[in-house]
Order: C-alpha cells, then sequence, then structure tokens
C-alpha cells in the first residue's frame, strides 16, 4: 500500500508539472536575486484550513493564523523574519503549541543568465513555543540551504530546487527540563515548480501568477515532538510528499492576495499516523 502511494505522488508530480507544461517547502524556491540599494518590508497575514508543517499537523485539524513581518536590508541578500503561528482552537493542549520562528538569512544568485543559473539561500531559525510553563521547553533550532535552478530545464517556468535542513534542539538535554525537546535530524527536500500568468478574472486585476508546486522529503529521524503524539522518531526514508496549487493576485499599492491548496501523501506512520492531508491557505501581503 505504501509503495503503491508512493508511486501515486510521483505520478501526481509529474502530471502537474508536464501537464501544463511548473516551490523547500511550498515556496521556498521562490528566491529573489538581490539588486543593490533600498530597505524593503513585507507583512503578512494568512488563514489555513489546517497548518501542516514539515508533515506534521501542528495543531491537529483545526484551523490556524499565521503572521509574518519580513525585513530585506537594503537589497544587499541579508534579511531578518518573524513568523507566528496560532490555532484557532481555545483547547489547552493545542494552545500550548502556538510557535515564534525568528529568521536570519542571505540569499543571492551565480552565473546569471547561464543554463545553470544558480539561486541560494542559507538560513537559521529559532523556533519558541512561547506558551508553555516555567521549566517547560519545546523550542528548536534550524540551520538550512536552498539551492533553486530557474534556467535548467528546457521549459520556462519550471524550476528544480533542493532544500536540506538540519533542526536540533535549542536547549541541552541534561538541563533539569521535565519536557526537554529531543528532536534533532535532517530533512532532505526535492522540489519541482512551475509558473505561469494568465489573464485576471476581474478588471481590476490584470493577470495572475499560477503556480504548481511539488515536493518529496526525505527524514532522517527529525521528530517535532508536540506534533507527534506518539513521541517515535520516525525511519530513516521518504517521510511524504506535497502537491499544490496557489495564484498570486496583485491587488495593486503592494497588496498581494494569495489562495492556495496543497495535498499530502504520507508514507511514514510517525508522520500524522500515516494519514494524507489536504488544507487550504488565503493569505494577504504588504509589500513597501
Amino acid at each position: 500500500m505504501r509503495t503503491l502511494a508512493f508511486l501515486t505522488a510521483i505520478l501526481a508530480v509529474a502530471t502537474t508539472t508536464l501537464g501544463q507544461g511548473w516551490e523547500g517547502e511550498q515556496g521556498d524556491s521562490d528566491l529573489l536575486v538581490p539588486k543593490r540599494g533600498d530597505l524593503h518590508a513585507t507583512v503578512g497575514v494568512s488563514l489555513d484550513s489546517m497548518y501542516v508543517w514539515r508533515g506534521y499537523r501542528v495543531f491537529e485539524n483545526t484551523a490556524a493564523l499565521h503572521f509574518l513581518a519580513d525585513l530585506n536590508l537594503f537589497d544587499s541578500g541579508f534579511g531578518v523574519s518573524a513568523a507566528g503561528h496560532r490555532s484557532l482552537s481555545d483547547e489547552y493542549d493545542l494552545e500550548d503549541r502556538e510557535r515564534w520562528d525568528y529568521t536570519v538569512y542571505y540569499q543571492n544568485g551565480l552565473f546569471s543568465g547561464e543554463p545553470y543559473a544558480t539561486n541560494f539561500r542559507l538560513g537559521y531559525v529559532y523556533y519558541n513555543y512561547s506558551k508553555l510553563n516555567k521549566g517547560e521547553s519545546l523550542d528548536r533550532m534550524e540551520a538550512h540551504g536552498i539551492l533553486s535552478w530557474p534556467n535548467l530545464l528546457p521549459i520556462k517556468g519550471l524550476c528544480p530546487s533542493y532544500v536540506f535542513a538540519w533542526i536540533f534542539p535549542a536547549r541541552d538535554e541534561t538541563e533539569d527540563n521535565f519536557r526537554v525537546n529531543e528532536a534533532e535530524g535532517y530533512l532532505h527536500i526535492l522540489m519541482l515548480d512551475y509558473g505561469f500568468t494568465v489573464p485576471g478574472i476581474v478588471s481590476w486585476v490584470p493577470e495572475h501568477l499560477i503556480k504548481i508546486h511539488s515536493e518529496v522529503v526525505y527524514n532522517e529521524g527529525v521528530n517535532l515532538g508536540p506534533h507527534n503524539r506518539q513521541y517515535r522518531n520516525p525511519e530513516y526514508g521518504i517521510s511524504h510528499a506535497v502537491v499544490g496549487l496557489s495564484t498570486d493576485m496583485d491587488l495593486g499599492h503592494g497588496l498581494m492576495l494569495t489562495p492556495s491548496a496543497y495535498y499530502q501523501f504520507t508514507f511514514e506512520d510517525t508522520i500524522n499516523d500515516n494519514d494524507d492531508e489536504m488544507w487550504a491557505s488565503l493569505s494577504l501581503t504588504y509589500s513597501f
């Protein structure tokens, strides 16, 4: 059954990419090659019907609200960002999973104009669980690298990417901490995205950017603690795959509305009890 699910996922990836003649993780391949000069910022909010992160359901099956603030430091390639993730449920065991992510990164491009042109991003993330009681910690850190090749394939808009992420505890396990986070491991994510534009459906939005996204994730022992009730480390191997569809609707004046939908094929039973997942999202961002 698991082999059949994997073949179905690969077929879905091939269908979405080749059928339209084209994000690590749901969008990380959209790297910007910096120009020089100004200070830029993006703030935003999004609503998910269910929050799935690194393959795990964070707030079970409840909806979630996300907040984002990103600061591009004078188009140097360096940036900092903060993102918050909050369940819309009042249950305590979901509330204490509220998380704030603090990121510093550098992104740029090499070999511009060449078939092997490469966009890259190097980043560090601190994941903070702010709602836990004193003496508890599920905080973790992540170091990641993202490589993207926009000109590598002959189909315009078809872009392969690779993500490497190392996730490890933010506190020493020997501390006097009865709920210490023992999650440590590596993720390898292979992505294929296809982007194209279509005419707008309303006169005040001239065109839409459509993005078809696919990814396959190899998990080397990453256990995300409170999102995995069994607290068992996953077996090394392909844990899940994701396909998705989104569109950017430019509302003008720096506003962007992005509806999206995703489907996850789960192959490892320590990831969401081996259940497949489907969810939708609606994001609104303002860039200035």
